[in-house]
């Protein structure tokens, strides 16, 4: 798993089947040069298109704060749930299509032809109470729509993806954005998980004002791919608090969960008999996932099941849970991992319109990360030394590999050389309740 080292040795036979491969791919990586979309976009620009359309967000995130403005928050843990209020311009469709995220060639980015921030203001917890309040007045139905990104998703990732739904929605519910810290790297799953845990007291934290928030009458979650975990867990430990879950929560959308079908079982249960909709989006071929269940030792994930097959289509007959299967989709997504938001289906569930084509990741996979999940099996697919080893000659040639490879290695490294320095010493990276005589 991440900042883990694997004890075992790669043979001889491993590194033959790779040989092949990483010739092929660094050919590949020579052909196509270092090109990649800009990162650190997140610099508010002037308002300058009048053609543009703009979506004001709620952001609440677990991420820390970032040093540079342009960055925002980083994918390491904060001590505590920060707040902002951001605002994300749309060009017009133009010069792009629906489901898409029009990410600047260059930058600065330009609101005509780009995505584009034009306002990013920190907020206390009392000013997203107030942000919340004021918004959620001016939606007909005083609803609320939360979105939870996945695994592999910087700051910017899940910022402009969540506002490119909520423009190509015409969702008409106050935006909130949970994101929660993700190092946006393959080689990074092992801490993305964990990560999801450490959210998991925060968003309930967050579902909680929502129930007991007598403005807010409606709430709607769409959570994808990890964060499906993230989101079951909250509203499972809320409903056991609470002694079930309110009535106001209405939709639950579970896109590409990447969750054991056994721990859904037991999740859904403890929430009791009155939970809100589920509707749960499926891919046999779904890759991603075809992974995950490799780390997770062979168990079946959610979004990867066949429904039709006992006992699933039984369990979820008898769980009131809708299974919309899209494996006979044809998706633009090479890991086939998000292929649901073409279900027109999820136009009934949060009453707005959602065209084909539409992915929800933005997974930074670079060549290297490629080769590793195919080449060399679970553990060291998931940030061991052994997996950073065979990556490392694509991290020379090819972009995404390099920052993810690199990002990697200073893990690896720090982790050993920090142990002298933190030993007997607090984890100050915990929430503030828990941070109590740790040495700053």
């Amino acid at each position: 798993m991440g900042g883990v080292l694997t004890t075992g040795v790669i043979s001889k036979l491993e590194v033959g089947r790779t040989t092949n491969a990483l010739l092929v791919f660094a050919l590949v990586g020579l052909l196509f040069g270092c090109a990649s979309r800009p990162t650190n976009v997140l610099l508010p620009v002037a308002d300058t298109s009048a053609s543009s359309s703009k979506v004001e967000m709620l952001v609440t995130t677990t991420r820390a704060r970032s040093d540079n403005p342009a960055e925002m928050y980083t994918g390491e843990r904060g001590s505590a749930p920060s707040f902002a209020d951001v605002t994300v311009s749309i060009p017009p469709a133009s010069v792009r299509k629906v489901g898409e995220v029009a990410w600047p060639k260059k930058l600065p980015s330009n609101p005509a032809t780009d995505f584009a921030v034009v306002k990013a203001e920190e907020l206390t917890r009392d000013g997203a109470k107030e942000w919340l309040h004021a918004t959620v007045r001016k939606s007909p139905d005083h609803s609320a729509l939360v979105f939870i990104h996945g695994f592999n998703n910087r700051f910017e990732d899940s910022l402009y993806r969540f506002a490119q739904i909520a423009h190509d929605t015409g969702t008409d519910s106050a935006p909130i954005l949970v994101t929660w810290p993700s190092r946006g790297s393959t080689l990074a799953y092992g801490y993305d998980r964990e990560s999801t845990n450490y959210t998991r007291d925060a968003l309930e934290t967050l579902f909680q004002y929502l129930a007991h928030d007598p403005e807010v009458k409606e709430v709607s979650i769409l959570a994808h791919s990890m964060g499906n975990w993230l989101a079951l867990e909250s509203l499972r430990q809320m409903a056991i608090r609470n002694g079930g879950l309110p009535a106001k929560f209405k939709n639950v959308m579970l896109a590409a969960p990447d969750v054991d079908v056994d721990v859904f079982r037991t999740q859904i249960a403890d929430m009791g008999k009155q939970h809100p909709q589920f509707t749960l989006f499926v891919s046999q071929d779904d890759r991603a996932l075809a992974f995950s269940r490799r780390v997770w030792g062979n168990i079946p994930r959610l979004g990867s099941i066949d429904p039709e097959q006992a006992p699933y289509k039984e369990e979820l007959a008898s769980n009131n849970v809708t299974v919309i299967d899209l494996t006979k989709v044809k998706s633009g997504d090479s890991l086939n991992h998000g292929k649901f938001a073409s279900s027109p289906q999820i136009v009934q569930l949060i009453g707005a319109r959602m065209a084909a084509g539409q992915t929800l990741t933005d997974s930074r996979v670079g060549l290297g990360d490629t080769i590793v999940q195919a080449t060399t099996g679970a553990a060291s697919a998931a940030g061991s030394a052994a997996g950073l080893v065979i990556a490392a000659p694509v991290a020379m040639v090819d972009q995404n590999t390099r920052e993810n490879y690199g990002n990697e290695v200073e893990n690896l490294t720090g982790s050993q050389s920090s142990k002298k320095t933190n030993a007997g010493s607090k984890n100050c990276n915990l929430p503030a309740a828990s941070t109590k005589g740790c040495r700053k």
